[in-house]
């Protein structure tokens, strides 16, 4: 069977599908296609980022990074230097607003995959209910031979709507997988950025509660 007998047997539900298997294509084209585009941070950097909000020229010194995690420092380094307190919220924000930017079309390629399959069984259903009403119209005396053949038919809509969900699933896996590691790796980076003044903070309180109890306990 060819693709024109493929289409003139499967229906509108296959031309369905294969408008299903076009946009998810796009999508996936899209997508690749940006991650390729997204630059990684140097490696070398992320010995440097423990220290990197300690430098008064920290704004000059990531000017010219590219990427997601590029973006995530300079908003925290941005932050710290306009005397933002909260930089971890900052530093959170940013890499909601990133990973939301790597998962656009995700969603979209998700119910594709999701729907083919139901879509096709659809398809096999009525065509299904057509065969059995023709058999009830001719009084039960069908041709064996006939009748399978009207059976095949309808369930190659099934066959086409698991061609296209599978491809489109598989794909949706690694395209999530990139979107997950990428996020991983800003919380790295946010980490590391705030480690030291996280640290610094703790023991300020620390000192701060003991010089309180020092002055409580000074007549006693």
């Amino acid at each position: 069977m060819n693709i024109a007998e493929l289409f003139a047997k499967g229906g509108p539900v296959v031309w369905i599908l294969a408008a299903y298997s076009s946009v998810g294509l796009a999508i996936v084209l899209e997508r690749n296609i940006l991650f390729l585009r997204l630059r990684q941070l140097p490696r070398a950097w992320l010995s440097r980022l423990d220290r990197l909000l300690d430098h008064a020229d920290a704004s000059q010194l990531v000017a010219d990074l590219k990427g997601p995690e590029a973006r995530l420092i300079q908003a925290v380094v941005q932050a710290n230097s306009e005397g933002v307190k909260d930089l971890h919220g900052v530093g959170q924000r940013v890499r909601a607003q990133e990973t939301q930017r790597m998962e656009f079309g995700l969603r979209t390629l998700g119910i594709l995959g999701n729907t083919a399959p139901l879509l096709g069984l659809l398809g096999t259903i009525t065509g299904m209910i057509k065969a059995f009403m023709v058999i009830e119209q001719a009084g039960g005396k069908v041709d064996a031979q006939a009748l399978a053949g009207g059976i095949w038919e309808a369930m190659i809509t099934t066959g086409v709507g698991l061609a296209v969900a599978i491809p489109l699933l598989i794909l949706l896996h690694f395209l999530e997988g990139g979107v997950e590691r990428r996020a991983q790796k800003m919380n790295q980076c946010l980490s590391l950025l705030l480690e030291r003044r996280s640290q610094g903070v703790a023991n300020k309180e620390e000192s701060e509660q003991q010089h309180t109890w020092e002055q409580i306990t000074d007549g006693v």
